[in-house]
């Protein structure tokens, strides 16, 4: 796929992330584009304990824009963030649907619905490589 069509094709996913994302900046959240990638971070000194304990995860993924709970999150997480980069640019905004049937489908199957999920398995790959 071409380059620009990549980000066209990931820019709903983009746009949800950074919509849901907005709030943290209320928390003095910094952003920063490494490698045509917008990355959000929660400021560990600003962010409220309590917040930064309530999120489910260290770095999330929409489009091309990722959160994290801080900048060293972002640095230790990146390979795997961008293989998810990766999976929105072939899957597009269809990827909210097939990340958490994936999931589903794991559990049904009496398996891990995060650890074994295909999407978290190719990620860790990734990252490991």
């Amino acid at each position: 796929m071409p380059f620009a069509l990549r980000y066209v094709w990931a820019s709903p996913c983009t746009a949800l992330g950074l919509c849901l994302a907005s709030p943290a900046f209320l928390f003095g959240a910094t952003a920063r584009v490494v490698d045509g990638v917008i990355e959000i971070a929660f400021s560990p000194h600003k962010t409220p304990a309590v917040v930064r304990r309530a999120l489910p995860f260290a770095a999330i993924t929409f489009g091309h824009m990722v959160l994290g709970t801080s900048e060293k999150e972002l640095d230790r997480l990146r390979t795997h963030e961008r293989a998810h980069v990766r999976q929105y640019e072939r899957w597009g905004i269809l990827f909210f649907a097939a990340y958490p049937a994936a999931s589903l489908w794991q559990w049904l199957a009496g398996r891990r619905p995060y650890m074994d999920n295909g999407f978290e398995v190719q990620a860790r790959e990734e990252a490991s490589e």
